[in-house]
């Protein structure tokens, strides 16, 4: 049972990962990494429940809290961004450049 856990948690972080290498839009590029977080929390939970404790599954809890914390700075981020400099690939940033 926790194979087929395993399994969709590979590949959704596989989708993420592909999609934040190839796509170069910043909004498509948190919302894959908002995937490939989401595909450890399932691994997380999947082993927690295999064990028997529930350390993973808090741990999940938090992991949560603190990716919902990064994807609205890093869209406001991204918001200032494109409202600053009319920018939405990653590509073309380089005023950031020190």
């Amino acid at each position: 049972m926790i194979n087929e856990y395993l399994l969709l948690s590979a590949t959704l972080f596989t989708i993420g990962l592909i999609g934040f290498i190839i796509r170069r839009d910043l909004i498509v590029m948190l919302m894959c990494l908002e995937i490939m977080f989401n595909a450890v929390n399932i691994s997380f939970a999947s082993f927690s429940y295999y064990n028997g404790n529930y350390t993973g599954q808090v741990f999940v809890l938090f992991s949560i809290a603190v990716a919902a914390a990064e994807a609205a700075v890093g869209l406001a981020i991204v918001l200032a961004l494109v409202r600053i400099t009319g920018i939405n690939h990653s590509d073309e940033i380089t005023g950031l450049r020190g």
